[in-house]
Order: C-alpha cells, then structure tokens, then sequence
C-alpha cells in the first residue's frame, strides 16, 4: 500500500468535510468520531453482480466523490456472495466485504475473523424467499417435511428456512438443509438434485422464471420481523489505521444508495445490463421500487434491533453462540 502524507490544508479540509458528511448523511448518535489519519490513498472494494456496489460500480459516482478526497478506488472480483468477500479482507487482498448479510458476517466474527461493521442498509421490500419448482408439488411450508432445500450455511438462505419452520411448528429436524453456495444451488434445483431453494433477489426472481418456480414462504409477506440486514465489513486494524477512508466511503456509499432510491429506473436497468436476466425480472424489480434505508454504527435504535437479531440466531443454532453486536463496530 502507498502511504500519503497529508499537508496541514488539506488534512483539515477533509476531515472538516468528512465529519460534515458523517453528520449529514448518517442517522444515530453515538460516540464522537474516531481522530483522523489513513495510511493509504486506495480503497479495495470487493462486488459482485448485484446489490449497492455492483451499482456503484457501474455508476461511477463513488468513484468520484473518493476521487475528490484523493482516494483512489480497486474493485476487486467478482464475487458471487458475501462470504468470500469477507475472507478476502481478512486475508488482506481487499479492504471492504460489501453490503452482504449479518448472519454470515457475525458467524465469521465468532470464527475468528477480524472484522468490524462500518455501515448498515435496511433493503426493502424483502424479497427473500423459499421457492420450488411448480412440478414439485411443493406450496407450503408443511410440504417440505422429508424434502431437500439448499441454504447458504449461517446466512439469510438458513434462517429464513429456520423461521418458516418455526412459523408453522415443524421440527428442523424434518427437513433436510444442504448447505451450497448460489452459483450452486441454482443447477441443483434445476437439476432437481434438491427440491426447494431459499434465496435473496436477484437469484430467486430469475428461478422463478427460468425454472418455473413458486413460492413457498416470502420474506416480506410471511415473516412479520426482520433478522438479518445488508452490512459494511472491513478489518478491525483497517479501521482504526484509517478512519478517513472509513468515514469517506461511509459517506460515499450512502450518497449512492440516495441515488439508487431516487432513480429506481437507471439503477435497475444498470442492474439489468450486468447479469442479463430475463426483462420481466427487470421489470418486476421496476415495479417494487427498491429502497436502501442507511444507518451508521452509532444508530443505538438500529444496533439494539441488530442485537435482538442476534439473539434470535443464536438461540436457534443459525448462530454457533451468542454475541454482542456493539463489540463489532467500528468507531468513526
């Protein structure tokens, strides 16, 4: 890594503007900002063809409000889900596991890996779902007794599944959960290798096309509580070295989500020309107006819900044990 070497004007001017930012742009209160300073003027952000930083990729505006703060940005991937993002900021080779779910984050915390949180979205609608092809003669919930369903382990895939059980008082023990990633669990359920698929957007809308599925249990019209939220990682030494850059992406990734909120047409279409779905993916996307709501590590309202969330993992085992969210923050 470069390391830059601030003059006095220009140290003062950005952590002036960055602050103003933090305050401007994040909700919550908390503590005072950590003292300024970074040890590098390059930003390695890891993405993957979908979500907030596929967009900011491809929009560029990120790129250049850090560009402004002379901060130069490597994007790094693709990647097809949060979990590699993470190992590869705790091996070193990226700086940001992107906006990915804290079910997964918190069960590498608890692995050992050196992770802090730096940003949360709330994304609504919740589109997650348990869906199954329409041959399987599989509707409900209660029709998964004795079946197959591919979750992703420890993250919003599992404990969807988890809370539909649970929801419709059937042991987990009935059901039998195979642990693959997306890349793989797609063939699988069109292979019928297994006969159900609990997955986030855009995945489970184009299998509903493509492989003629249904759902089975909606995150958004079935689940009345939200455990698992869209989330910022980088190393705990990353941000406590260079809190500038924290705060400056901090600020930059929220800008983005603004924009995202109110172009929902030239932010789903820049999705669209990416991963090349089907266009009445594209257009069903259009029509639910997706929103990313941001809250900062300071949020105490956001982290008590957060911690709740936790909670809930834990005692049902999506977790390996519990864990105390606030201890995972970062502080900028």
């Amino acid at each position: 890594m470069s390391t830059s070497i601030l003059t006095p004007s220009r140290r003062t001017f950005l952590a002036a503007s960055l602050a103003g930012a933090a305050a401007a742009g994040l909700s919550g209160t908390g503590p005072s900002l950590a003292a300024s300073g970074r040890t590098t003027d390059t930003l390695r952000l890891t993405w993957g063809y979908f979500g907030l930083s596929y967009l900011a990729k491809e929009h560029g505006a990120l790129e250049k409000q850090l560009a402004d703060q002379g901060i130069k940005v490597e994007w790094v991937g693709p990647f097809p889900n949060h979990a590699p993002t993470m190992q590869a900021v705790t091996g070193g080779t990226a700086d940001y596991a992107f906006g990915g779910s804290t079910t997964p984050a918190l069960a590498a915390i608890l692995a050992g890996s050196p992770l802090v949180f730096t940003q949360f979205f709330i994304y609504e609608p919740r589109t997650t779902a348990i869906i199954a092809k329409k041959s399987s003669g599989i509707s409900k919930v209660e029709d998964l007794i004795g079946k197959s369903v591919a979750v992703n382990r420890s993250g919003l895939g599992e404990f969807l599944v988890v809370a539909a059980l649970e929801k419709h008082n059937i042991d987990r023990s009935k059901v039998n959960f195979v642990y693959l990633n997306p890349p793989d669990a797609a063939p699988a359920l069109a292979a019928g290798k297994v006969d159900a698929w609990s997955m986030w957007s855009p995945g489970v809308d184009i299998a509903r096309v493509e492989y003629d599925a249904q759902d089975v249990f909606l995150e958004e019209r079935d689940l009345p509580f939200q455990i698992d939220f869209n989330t910022y990682l980088t190393r705990r030494k990353f941000a406590q070295e260079n809190p500038d850059l924290v705060r400056a992406f901090n600020a930059a990734i929220v800008a983005e989500a603004e924009w995202a909120n109110a172009n929902n047409v030239e932010a789903e279409t820049i999705a669209f020309k990416g991963l090349k779905y089907p266009e009445a993916v594209r257009d069903h996307f259009i029509s639910l107006n997706r929103k990313y709501t941001p809250y900062s590590v300071t949020d105490e309202g956001f982290l008590a819900k957060f911690q709740n969330a936790a909670d809930w993992l834990s005692a049902r085992k999506v977790l390996p044990e519990q864990v105390k969210v606030t201890d995972y923050v970062a502080v900028v």
